[in-house]
């Protein structure tokens, strides 16, 4: 196994001290932010080291290239993008402090997901359509390096998908942005250029995501090992169990114990550092 460590300030120090206690057999510079630890042994002090250094770690078997897998499934509000879009939304409307709230106690796993967005959703009611375009043009933001990962998503072949427990109207403008395969989402409901307060069809929570994602990979005819998913909160749990790489990107704690990288210090395109 190698072991690829990433920051925004890699110390010398660090790194020679975490390939020493993991046995590594050599230190290979990938970028100027990104090593990798050549043959190494999983030691329970990875994780506490990393931490004190401001480190990103990752074990990736030896030879693991990106083109060996088939399919990129990844959340949007907070891991693509900067913001939760129903809490700016709501921003709109002077109810974001309550909305908000609703929506921290969803990412960290303590109120249903269905019931969380039936709640939120509902605040909405009267809101006119036009404050979704002020949202997606003047407050939604993409994380450092969106842009340059699904470019490199894309030249090693690999289907990507889009899902999120948010709504249509800004992942449909998002994957034609980042020309994704494929997108999923709930659908709010407008009568007379209103928000109703209610989600039109069937709403995508965290067993949607996971169909989804396998869906695409029978669809693609691929292994769970040949998956790649990302997300940030718990409502991506189980789309991230059905992968066979679990990326969590600036992750709530319930999401990070079933990660396999976490993305803490680097942007999203510290994902194509992992694999040869």
């Amino acid at each position: 196994m190698n072991l690829v460590l990433q920051g925004e300030d890699v110390d010398s120090v660090a790194l020679k001290n975490l390939a020493k206690i993991t046995g590594a057999s050599a230190i290979e510079q990938i970028t100027p932010q990104a090593f990798r630890l050549v043959g190494g042994h999983d030691r329970e002090d990875v994780d506490r080291l990393c931490a004190e250094a401001g480190l990103d770690w990752a074990w990736v078997p030896t030879g693991r290239k990106l083109a060996d897998f088939g399919l990129f499934v990844t959340d949007m509000d907070s891991t693509l993008i900067n913001i939760e879009c129903i809490d700016e939304i709501a921003d709109m409307q002077g109810l974001k402090p309550q909305v908000s709230a609703i929506t921290e106690a969803a990412m960290r796993g303590e109120i249903d997901f269905r019931e969380s967005l039936t709640r939120r959703v509902s605040l909405l009611a009267g809101l006119p359509e036009a404050a979704l375009a002020e949202v997606y043009e003047q407050r939604l933001q993409l994380n450092p390096g969106a842009e340059r990962l699904m470019r490199g998503l894309k030249a090693a072949g690999l289907h990507t998908v889009l899902v999120s427990g948010g709504f249509t109207y800004f992942t449909e403008r998002l994957k034609a942005r980042l020309s994704f395969d494929e997108a999923h989402a709930n659908e709010l409901e407008t009568h007379d250029g209103h928000l109703t307060g209610r989600v039109r069809g069937p709403i995508v929570d965290g067993a949607a995501k996971a169909a989804h994602l396998r869906h695409a990979r029978e669809r693609l005819g691929l292994k769970a090992d040949q998956v790649i998913a990302a997300g940030d909160g718990a409502n991506d749990i189980p789309m991230l169990t059905e992968a066979g790489f679990a990326v969590a990107y600036r992750a709530k704690p319930v999401l990070r114990t079933v990660a396999d990288c976490r993305l803490d210090h680097v942007g999203l395109d510290g994902l194509l550092n992992l694999f040869a």
